[in-house]
């Protein structure tokens, strides 16, 4: 990358001032390529929206199990977060468990709390038993109950075996729980394991998280600046075709790379980002998908 441009991204990042500089410069309210899950900047694509009717279908369907795959960046934790979102303004009760690297006991604990269980029962008849009293509790009020499990490719083998005892748990119409795992394609390989066989067998809907396509990415980029301020497009389409390119539409990538291009669009004084600036801010990005000759570029 040329000094001048290391320079940039190097000052911009060190300065507080600048990033508020930044924002007005570009009519902005907040930055709209931040890497944390804010569901208001939830964007229906082509992969988001068919995994997102494949558990709305499948919990109106009173299904037990449901998977969600995805690569990293691909927008897992987002869509969990956006589903979580609304399933409470629907009046379920809702679990989620973020990190789910815990024990049998731990998990059912975590779930109990979740679920607003009360944590003495528990003294008496352990977390399980103090859990399926609470589900059935939900279950006599009418309430409906879903556990959100991200970075499901994180627990342990016993963990997920705990998961298919308490799928057992069902009125004589419906299931007390159900469960949705969010997980990297590790996860199907975790439940390749003989020893959960029983639990991949009740696995009755399940999608796969697939990147942006192409005519996606400049609606994708639209979107996000326009939820946080800007009056109109910050990326020409010659940019939006870039950002695509060496993001290959994965969504964190795209956001990390789009928010570097602003801000050497912005050291520039310039409305719009450009090719070049998409270019640039590759070449300082890990992860990005280079041409070998910008490789050897980086290099230099």
């Amino acid at each position: 990358m040329p000094a001048s441009a290391c320079r940039v991204l190097r000052r911009h990042r060190r300065s507080i001032d600048t990033f508020f500089v930044y924002l007005a410069h570009f009519g902005l309210h907040e930055f709209p390529f931040g890497l944390t899950p804010d569901t208001s900047y939830f964007f229906p694509g082509i992969g988001a929206q068919a995994a997102l009717n494949t558990l709305l279908v499948a919990l109106d369907s009173g299904e037990g199990l449901i998977k969600i795959v995805g690569e990293v960046g691909s927008g897992k934790t987002l869509l969990c977060r956006y589903l979580l979102n609304q399933l409470e303004k629907q009046g379920w009760a809702a679990a989620y468990i973020p990190n789910p690297h815990l024990t049998p006991a731990a998990l059912n604990q975590a779930l109990l709390s979740e679920f607003s269980g009360d944590i003495k029962r528990s003294v008496s008849y352990g977390f399980t038993k103090a859990l399926e009293m609470r589900l059935l509790e939900l279950a006599q009020s009418g309430t409906p109950a879903v556990a959100l499990i991200d970075e499901a490719q994180a627990m342990p083998l016993e963990s997920l075996e705990a998961l298919r005892l308490i799928t057992n748990l069902e009125t004589e119409k419906r299931k007390l729980l159900q469960i949705v795992l969010f997980g990297q394609p590790e996860l199907d390989t975790r439940l390749a394991d003989p020893s959960v066989r029983q639990i991949r067998s009740r696995i009755v809907f399940h999608e796969c998280i697939t990147p942006l396509v192409a005519h996606e990415t400049p609606v994708y980029l639209t979107h996000r600046v326009t939820q946080a301020g800007a009056a109109g497009p910050l990326f020409n389409p010659a940019a939006a075709k870039q950002l695509h390119r060496l993001s290959r539409g994965m969504p964190r990538l795209l956001n990390i790379l789009a928010h570097k291009t602003l801000l050497l669009a912005y050291g520039e004084g310039r409305a719009q980002a450009e090719p070049r600036h998409v270019r640039l801010a590759a070449r300082d990005t890990p992860g990005a998908h280079l041409a070998w000759w910008q490789y050897l570029l980086r290099a230099t």
